[in-house]
């Protein structure tokens, strides 16, 4: 087709018929291969689920062991005249197939659970996404003025900057014991660490965008009069405004990446508690299919904020 072959040029064009053709093989392709390893035997399956033990003492049914390992206790049985152990070839317990997350993805919405974060997908990723909510606004509500400012105002820029640069390259998790310590063991530290993970690269990323805005529109501002505020809340900000909406929306992936390391500090709660709590139990299905809900909301949301950019930003559309 020639709109897929233009898809493959540098700095190439795609058109709707390309896009959809690409964002149907980007699901299909990662599905089909892990399909593939884990219900086609000779893809991997490098281990072995004991059916019957045979004549060996120390192999259960429902074991899994290294395909050498099997293979060797078959000859020793064999050798002793006894029951030869048997099996089927499996893949390691933490790699499920994909019925299995499925099943367990479909178990979270169907099934009542226990109370408590550590029993229900749903009922922690609930709790996360309010971790999530809170801290991006109180850093976004913060980052925000003082990033369009640093940006507008040079004074600001010398004034605020250097602090942030220094602050950014401190790792957020070096905070816990300290947001523990003011803020309690419960949600507010949390809330603080996504906040401290993205409020400073949020500040240099908003002036960043604030100072590429064309000085032309400066200029031509001023010459009709726009001084101060006028200038800042008529020109810049509309001006930076679908620039702006980027950034936030790509903020908002690092403040997904900071929740794992927030939900470890102080009490245990959130999706992250559940991932660890079903992985010490080897319940690596329900780890998947927390890990495959973390991925659709995040995707889902970035989508529905593209779709609301494309219609807020008509004029600054771009050609993907």
């Amino acid at each position: 087709m020639p709109s897929l072959a233009a898809s493959w040029r540098l700095y190439g064009r795609t058109d709707r018929t390309a896009r959809g053709v690409f964002g149907i093989l980007a699901v299909l392709l990662p599905l089909l291969t892990w399909s593939a390893v884990s219900y086609l035997p000779f893809v991997w399956h490098p281990q072995i689920l004991i059916t019957d033990p045979g004549g060996e003492d120390y192999l259960e049914s429902g074991m899994r062991m290294k395909r050498a390992d099997f293979n060797r206790a078959v000859d020793e049985m064999r050798a002793k005249k006894l029951p030869a152990p048997q099996g089927i070839a499996t893949n390691p317990v933490y790699f499920p197939s994909p019925g299995e997350v499925l099943s367990a993805f479909a178990h979270a919405f169907t099934s009542s659970a226990p109370t408590g974060a550590e029993h229900s997908i749903t009922q922690a990723f609930g709790h996360s996404i309010r971790i999530i909510f809170w801290g991006f606004v109180i850093s976004s509500l913060i980052g925000v003025p003082l990033g369009v400012l640093c940006g507008a105002l040079p004074a600001m820029a010398r004034l605020i900057e250097p602090s942030v640069d220094f602050f950014r390259y401190l790792p957020a998790p070096a905070f816990g014991a300290l947001a523990v310590a003011i803020l309690g063991i419960y949600d507010a530290p949390k809330i603080a660490i996504i906040v401290i993970g993205t409020l400073f690269q949020q500040i240099l990323v908003i002036a960043n965008t604030t100072r590429k805005l064309d000085f032309a529109l400066i200029e031509a501002a001023r010459t009709l009069g726009a001084r101060g505020l006028r200038l800042l809340f008529r020109v810049v900000i509309p001006g930076i405004l679908p620039d702006l909406y980027r950034d936030q929306r790509i903020l908002l992936g690092w403040a997904w990446t900071y929740l794992i390391v927030a939900e470890l500090i102080g009490t245990s709660s959130g999706i992250t508690w559940f991932i660890t709590q079903q992985a010490r139990y080897q319940h690596f299905d329900n780890v998947y299919a927390a890990m495959a809900l973390i991925g659709i909301v995040g995707l889902g949301t970035d989508m529905v904020l593209g779709l609301l950019a494309r219609k807020f930003f008509t004029w600054k559309r771009e050609n993907v």
